[in-house]
């Protein structure tokens, strides 16, 4: 259990100088321990807003000339300031969000690595050279910043997310104007200040925290020249269309409802534990968390059985305890809204499977993980709403394939396409799932969840708007090309 650790202060970061905000009190709080206020301050106010972007502005022509090789030094003096405090902001991050201390403290990690990666980028390839038709020419492509571009993030994973659009922003040379979740405020300044004690030029990062319509305000800003967005597909798209409205590129990631398939013959003791992980840790509350379970006929009774037996072991309650495997959502809001979406699939005729227990006085915020099986008519089964909604929560929904062609078909039923898992030891049935799932992450024996930096992230159909992210795919959204037909004068 964590003690009783004092508030921290909330600050915005504008124009290289921490200041309060102006606006409407806010307050960070515990899920775990409603009682408890993890950090407090003010709200940024629309003027706030205003002075970020302008400083954006201004500072954009001189950091897009620091050579790369400077830019990434930022980073990688950030990266090492993120590692050394990892036990103290993985506690915070517990406290905060819920995550558990384990995920915390790795999720700051994350954050480092990323830094590092990107840190490194003035070592790769700057731009490509092509042959010319013409005689003493050449043709090269060279790559310039956006300029200023907003940064607007979920709360679900409050450094890693941020770290993963911040560092290719600013070593591609771009300025940015960051406004994070205000429910997890705390972990999204201390990457800001990490930042800064790492020597990032004023202007070059400002952090405003505040409410939603920050987040509108800044899209229509006529300064700003890109807008990268993770979170709900509402916001996400109104977002997308405000941007397409006024010529500014948008970068969206949304929502997920993301199945794992097991397979007869599947390894059944490595699908049980990674299916807990992708639809468990967190608490569900990843865009790529396993939200839907596709059974192939043969194996689900005895797959069913394992997971549950496991799901016995799972230890619900305060993240900052280390024997905990998961913690409560992120505010009791979240969790009523997780609630009602359980009680719906049971009205319209999901069946419970397993329920998880609370330790004893477990506050509001808490819902316990949950199996539930959707009808054997596939109709009453894709209506549910636990199949076709986004709880974001600790809930899995069930069913039962007649073969892996139908359990391919199932997860690939709705709008989303963000990410899937194949449980099988048959490699023609592994390719059947790269051919047949569309999707932009497929996972093959290992859960749904979780992104490396130096390859792709995001989502196919309409869980991702714009280029992907992370790895070499970032520089197409965080940067232009330029095409430079080069040809030299007549020899002296």
């Amino acid at each position: 259990m964590a003690p009783n650790i004092p508030a921290a202060a909330l600050r915005q970061f504008i124009a290289g100088k921490w200041e309060d905000g102006d606006g409407a009190e806010l307050t960070s709080g515990n899920p775990a321990r409603p009682e408890e206020t993890v950090a407090a301050g003010r709200q940024a106010t629309a003027e706030q807003l205003e002075r970020s972007v302008s400083a954006a502005s201004e500072a954009a022509a001189a950091w897009a000339a620091v050579p790369m090789h400077e830019r990434g030094a930022v980073l990688l003096r950030a990266a090492a300031l993120l590692e050394g405090s990892a036990g103290d902001l993985g506690l915070e991050l517990a406290r905060e969000e819920g995550k558990t201390l384990a995920e915390g403290r790795g999720e700051v990690a994350r954050a480092a690595q990323i830094l590092r990666y990107y840190g490194n980028e003035g070592d790769r390839s700057a731009g490509e050279v092509f042959s010319s038709p013409r005689r003493g020419e050449q043709i090269l492509v060279v790559r310039k910043p956006l300029g200023v571009v907003g940064v607007v993030t979920p709360f679900n994973f409050p450094i890693a997310i941020p770290a993963w659009k911040i560092a290719p922003a600013l070593v591609y040379g771009n300025t940015v104007v960051w406004k994070p979740a205000s429910t997890v405020p705390l972990l999204a300044q201390r990457l800001a200040e990490a930042l800064d004690e790492a020597g990032l030029p004023k202007g070059v990062l400002n952090l405003v925290i505040g409410p939603g319509a920050l987040g509108t305000a800044l899209v229509e800003h006529p300064l700003l020249d890109g807008l990268t967005f993770t979170g709900s597909t509402g916001v996400g798209r109104r977002l997308a269309a405000a941007g397409a409205g006024r010529g500014v590129p948008v970068q969206a990631e949304m929502g997920g409802k993301n199945a794992a398939i097991v397979l007869a013959g599947a390894d059944l003791d490595l699908a049980a534990e990674q299916v807990l992980f992708g639809a468990f840790r967190s608490t569900g509350q990843k865009c790529t968390a396993t939200s839907r379970l596709i059974l192939e006929e043969p194996v689900a009774d005895d797959f069913l059985s394992r997971l549950a037996r496991r799901l016995q072991q799972w230890n619900t309650g305060d993240p900052a305890d280390p024997s905990v495997h998961m913690g409560p959502l992120v505010s009791s809001a979240a969790a009523d809204d997780v609630r009602r979406g359980i009680d719906a699939a049971l009205s319209a005729g999901a069946a419970l499977v397993f329920q998880g227990e609370l330790p004893e006085g477990a506050g509001s915020a808490f819902v316990p993980p949950t199996i539930l099986e959707l009808p054997a008519d596939a109709a009453e089964a894709e209506a549910n709403p636990a199949w076709t909604e986004e709880f974001f929560g600790p809930v899995l929904a069930v069913r039962r394939a007649r073969s892996a062609a139908q359990a391919f078909e199932w997860a690939g039923q709705g709008e989303y396409g963000l990410s899937a898992a194949v449980f099988t030891q048959d490699i023609t049935r592994v390719l059947d799932a790269v051919e047949g799932i569309d999707v932009g992450i497929l996972h093959v024996n290992s859960e749904s969840a979780g992104a490396d930096p130096h390859v792709p992230f995001g989502g196919a159909k309409k869980s991702g708007y714009g280029p992907k992210e992370q790895g070499q795919s970032a520089k197409e959204f965080f940067t232009h090309t330029t095409t430079v037909y080069l040809r030299g004068g007549a020899p002296a």
